[in-house]
């Protein structure tokens, strides 16, 4: 990394980023608990459990995948698993550790926070940049991902 300041176009375009990402979230958060629904931390945990399949994910997987801190994953997925949307299986090779799974309300779930999400994500940004445009923020974004990644 290196020790020099930003340019001044750096700094707009990260303080744009930064308030145009916390507004479409609350705009999002706000959609779904108008719609009676949990945040959205409950579908980013359900969909990345759905996409791992049957087997499951261990805690330590589902953590690099989500973007919330450890010790939110760990609250997240005991209130998840108290209201059944969640399985925890014993791991056969290894006596203290698990393996979360998506149960069939845990789907259910899933589909219903997602048509308030997506619709969300159509209004917020589908019906605002045009296809080129949303391709074209895609790669950005990507190029700053790290690591990088290619459309």
């Amino acid at each position: 990394m290196t020790k020099t300041s930003p340019s001044p176009k750096a700094v707009i375009a990260w303080a744009r980023l930064m308030r145009v990402s916390r507004q479409l979230v609350e705009r999002t958060e706000g959609a779904l608990k108008a719609g009676g629904l949990p945040p959205l931390a409950w579908y980013d945990v359900l969909h990345e459990l759905a996409e791992a399949g049957e087997g499951g994910l261990r805690p330590f997987e589902l953590m690099d995948r989500v973007l919330l801190a450890q010790y939110g994953v760990s609250r997240l997925l005991a209130r998840l698993e108290a209201d059944g949307l969640v399985e925890k299986l014993p791991v056969s090779d290894d006596g203290r550790g698990q393996t979360v799974r998506i149960t069939p309300s845990g789907r259910d779930m899933r589909r219903r926070i997602w048509t308030v999400y997506g619709a969300s994500i159509a209004e917020l940004m589908g019906d605002r940049l045009s296809a080129k445009e949303l391709g074209m923020l895609a790669g950005l974004l990507g190029r700053l991902r790290d690591p990088p990644v290619a459309d």
